[in-house]
């Protein structure tokens, strides 16, 4: 009986020493915890839906099967790793350099001071907006992008330079299919047009590359390396769209279009008339019409002869 009270004891002795050796909670010690699971959390969301995803599984594969090898002591293995691992970070740099890129671009918008981007208040998107309603009426294709605080010289300077004057009439000039700068994107910078028929990034998400076509591929690629905006018209349907930080939202009306734009570049511009597309039956109805008034004139003129 003696010897199971000791065994006993000695048992709640020995669980009183492990409790012992472990550490005390203290609030630096909760805040460390709280601040490497919001790290992990937003790597996991930055990733989330792109081609990191297998290969980021492959990685930890590859780091579990190592750390076994070190475990069970295979030297020659962990004499291989150790050579290797330098050159390893190397290319897990190389390999998710764009993931890399766009992880430090959102960093840099989130700490950023500045309100209002590249748009000053003399500025106006509202040509943007006449245009992108002609186009969407005509059906024809349009990629416009709105530089705000990450500069995008490199993608200017892939296109045909021009420095002019953001207007209604040019936007249309630009984007006529007969035109030969229609094909690539509009940037503009500083409220001017920098340059036409720019080369973009497109989008390397597995998910829209089988959803989207080449141009909204590459207004949804050049938001997800910078923090410029994207106005795309659809060449086959005519439809709007508009991409932000990465993501598309489809289909939406010129008013819409409007009240985003003014809540993503912080202004406000009163709505102007949209003008409307004639057809050819309504234009030859018109001149039917002023014909005819012509004509009963001219009736007029001679009865009072």
């Amino acid at each position: 009986m003696k010897a199971v009270d000791a065994a006993s004891a000695a048992t709640e002795t020995r669980m009183l020493q492990n409790f012992g050796h472990i550490p005390q909670l203290s609030v630096i010690s909760i805040i460390d915890i709280l601040v490497v699971a919001f790290i992990i959390y937003e790597f996991l969301k930055l990733i989330k839906g792109t081609r990191a995803i297998p290969m980021l599984v492959a990685v930890v594969l590859l780091v579990a099967a190592f750390w076994l090898a070190h475990v069970e002591q295979l030297k020659t293995v962990d004499w291989l790793i150790t050579t290797l691992f330098p050159y390893a970070v190397l290319a897990l740099i190389v390999v998710f350099g764009a993931e890399i890129r766009h992880a430090l671009a959102r960093l840099g918008r989130r700490l950023s001071t500045s309100r209002g981007g590249a748009f000053n208040g003399a500025d106006s998107y509202e040509d943007i907006v006449l245009a992108a309603n002609h186009l969407s009426q005509t059906v024809t294709g349009a990629l416009i992008v709105i530089e705000r605080e990450i500069g995008l010289r490199t993608f200017i300077e892939s296109g045909v330079p021009l420095d002019a004057n953001l207007s209604y009439d040019l936007l249309i000039t630009i984007f006529r299919p007969s035109a030969p700068l229609h094909d690539g994107a509009v940037i503009i910078q500083k409220g001017r047009i920098a340059a036409a028929a720019c080369f973009l990034p497109l989008s390397m998400n597995p998910v829209l590359s089988t959803q989207f076509g080449t141009r909204h591929r590459a207004a949804i690629g050049i938001t997800e390396e910078t923090d410029a905006i994207s106005v795309v018209v659809s060449e086959e349907t005519g439809s709007i769209s508009i991409a932000v930080g990465g993501a598309i939202e489809r289909d939406i009306t010129v008013e819409y279009l409007r009240e985003r734009l003014s809540e993503v570049l912080r202004r406000y511009v009163p709505p102007a008339a949209l003008p409307t597309t004639v057809t050819d039956r309504e234009m030859a109805a018109e001149d039917r019409a002023i014909e005819r008034l012509s004509h009963e004139k001219d009736l007029a003129d001679g009865a009072e002869r």
